[in-house]
C-alpha cells in the first residue's frame, strides 16, 4: 500500500479531517463521555476531560505517520466533531484495512456514519491501495452492521467469541468490501 495519512475529505454534511487539540471539549461533550456510544466499544467512557485530552494528543502525534488514519467527523451544520472514523488495523501482506467508527448518540440514525464511511472508501482503495476494507460489530449492535451494509460491505459470517468490548468477550459479525467489487459497483 502507498500510505498517505489522514487527508481532509468533504461531503454534503461532513468534513472529515485530522484532529486538532481544540477539538477536545467537543469530543468530550459529543461522544467520549457518552455511555451509549462506548457500550459496544473497547475503550471505557471518559469520565474526565483529561482522558479525552490525552487521547486526542496521541492522535495528533500519531497523525505525523503516513500509515495513521484517524478522522474527526465534523458536522458542518454545527462546525464541531461529533465522532470519529479510523483505520484500526492494517495487514500489509494482504492490503487489508480494518475500519472502526463511533459518533455521539444524539446523531444516530441520521445516515451520518454511513456518509463518513462511504466517503473514505474511494481514498483507501484508489489512493492508499487497499484491496480489502473490512469492519466488524457485536451482534447485539445491529445498527453498526446496517452502516456497513449501506456502504456496500458484505456480511461474511459471525466469528464466535472473537472480539472484546466493554461487555467482555463477544462475537464479531464480519463484513468486507473488495476493491474489484467496489469498482464494478462504481461502473454501474
Amino acid at each position: 500500500m502507498k500510505h498517505k495519512g489522514t487527508i481532509t475529505i468533504e461531503t454534503d454534511r461532513l468534513c472529515l479531517r485530522a484532529f486538532k487539540f481544540s477539538d477536545t471539549e467537543a469530543a468530550f461533550k459529543n461522544w467520549t463521555s457518552d455511555e451509549k456510544v462506548t457500550e459496544f466499544l473497547r475503550w471505557p467512557t471518559h469520565t474526565d476531560i483529561s482522558t479525552t485530552e490525552r487521547v486526542i494528543r496521541s492522535w495528533i502525534e500519531e497523525s505525523q505517520r503516513a500509515d495513521f488514519y484517524q478522522w474527526a467527523i465534523v458536522l458542518k451544520e454545527i462546525n464541531e466533531p461529533i465522532g470519529t472514523i479510523s483505520v484500526v488495523g492494517i495487514n500489509e501482506d494482504l492490503n487489508i484495512l480494518h475500519i472502526g467508527y463511533c459518533i455521539g448518540s444524539k446523531w444516530w440514525h441520521q445516515g451520518i456514519t454511513s456518509e463518513a464511511f462511504s466517503s473514505i472508501i474511494p481514498y483507501l482503495f484508489d489512493e492508499v491501495g487497499a484491496n480489502r476494507i473490512e469492519s466488524q460489530h457485536d451482534p447485539n449492535n445491529p445498527h453498526s452492521g446496517d452502516v456497513m451494509k449501506k456502504c456496500g460491505l458484505i456480511y461474511e459470517g459471525t466469528l464466535r467469541q472473537a472480539d472484546y468490548s466493554n461487555k467482555g468477550i463477544v462475537d464479531a459479525c464480519m463484513y468486507s468490501l473488495l476493491k474489484d467489487e467496489w469498482k464494478k459497483h462504481q461502473e454501474r
